[in-house]
């Protein structure tokens, strides 16, 4: 066990943590005051469900023994074997519950992302049921296809912290679970005004600072890869914000603030995949590109006309498609992509975006007409009108 390289991960496992309480503060400043609980506790929710679920059974299945290239086995189970030294651990410099608990928060943040999509919404008990089948049936084969030794990661495909396994797999489930539930009451009549985007901006900020953890930590060292990952987040993140307010800019005549902050998180969705292996010049290109594409992404709604509330789709969908794409190209850090000469390394990448939209979207289409045909998903027009804070918790936000 290396002990620096221990407390360094500890440390990102903790950052990657707050990140949920961010993502809960970024999504609650966005919606209607009467639905800021409701929304909060989605995300909050499960650093409790997904941690559970993780520890019985989710942390096997995405890295126990590998069972054909599809699954891990039940190595694993009730972290059987997974203790304070490093037998058995994935990274033989970190104790086998460092790596456990850093891989726990990425569990818990995925499906956390997903509920920007069907914000405002969604019943609260039929949303617990999803999320736990959700998580075994889709985040786990993608964790250990990428990361565990499935067939992903034998084919070559790079994804340094989740462009596949966090970002594409919420964004095709958002769009799946956008295009079933349908819209909110009066949309496209009504005007859903975010109640409070200074919410939103501290969420924002929350979630650049515990990405450091999440893409630094991805390096599983305290050392210069690391530190390259590190710096290529921050200037990708820098860059996709002012990316898209400029086309924002250009496109509406005004930046704004919910602008910076979207493209805040378009940066940093697109640079996950890529973190470990660009150089930081290039990272500020993925920047740039993905707040630019990030902004056109969320013009998809309209086009086709389903209601992805919180732009779950345009930002981590179409983001961590695009920064994919990008690792295959610009990569040159422990990895060759199209620049150094290597062509093959973009199509691995394309094959691996279109086997991770394609499996996640079907899983979560099945997923969600089970538990909707069994518990229920969609809030009644009622309930809408009450606002979810009321309908589903008994509770409200503000007394004034």
């Amino acid at each position: 066990m290396n002990v620096a390289d221990n407390a360094f991960i500890l440390i990102c496992a903790a950052l990657v943590m707050f990140m949920t309480p961010g993502l809960a503060l970024f999504y609650g400043g966005l919606v209607r005051s009467k639905n800021v609980l409701a929304t909060i506790m989605q995300s909050f929710i499960m650093l409790g469900l997904m941690s559970v679920l993780w520890a019985v059974v989710g942390y096997s299945l995405s890295f126990g023994s590998d069972i054909g290239g599809l699954i891990g086995g039940m190595d694993f189970a009730f972290l059987n074997g997974v203790g304070m030294d490093t037998a058995g651990s994935p990274a033989d410099n970190l104790p086998h519950l460092t790596f456990m608990i850093f891989q726990c928060m990425f569990a818990v943040i995925t499906p956390a992302l997903i509920t920007g999509a069907f914000a405002e919404r969604m019943k609260f008990g039929g949303f617990m049921v999803f999320s736990a089948l959700w998580l075994i049936l889709v985040y786990t084969p993608m964790c250990h296809w990428v990361w565990g030794g499935g067939w992903m990661g034998q084919m070559g495909a790079l994804d340094f912290a989740g462009g596949a396994v966090v970002h594409m797999s919420s964004g095709a489930a958002a769009l799946c679970c956008a295009m079933l539930i349908g819209k909110r009451k009066g949309h496209g009549s009504t005007a859903f005004i975010p109640h409070n985007l200074p919410m939103t901006i501290l969420g924002a900020a929350i979630l650049w600072f515990g990405w450091f953890g999440f893409n630094a930590g991805s390096a599983l060292a305290a050392d210069g890869l690391a530190a390259s990952a590190f710096v290529t987040t921050h200037l990708a993140t820098a860059a996709a914000a002012l990316s898209w307010i400029g086309a924002e800019w250009l496109h509406g005549g005004k930046a704004t603030t919910l602008g910076a902050a979207s493209g805040a998180v378009a940066g940093l969705v697109a640079i996950t995949p890529a973190a470990g292996f660009v150089t930081p010049m290039w990272s500020i290109v993925i920047g740039l590109g993905a707040g630019v594409i990030c902004y056109g992404g969320i013009m998809l709604k309209n086009k086709f006309g389903y209601d992805d509330a919180l732009d779950v789709v345009g930002i981590h969908g179409v983001g961590g498609t695009f920064g994919a794409l990008a690792t295959g190209a610009l990569a040159t850090i422990g990895a060759e992509g199209l620049i150094a000469g290597n062509a093959n390394q973009l199509w691995v990448q394309f094959v691996s975006v279109v086997a991770t939209w394609a499996f996640c979207f079907i899983m979560t289409f099945i997923i969600f007409k089970v538990v909707d045909a069994t518990v229920g998903l969609k809030a009644t027009d009622e309930e809408q009108d009450k606002g979810m804070d009321v309908a589903e918790h008994s509770e409200t936000g503000y007394q004034w």
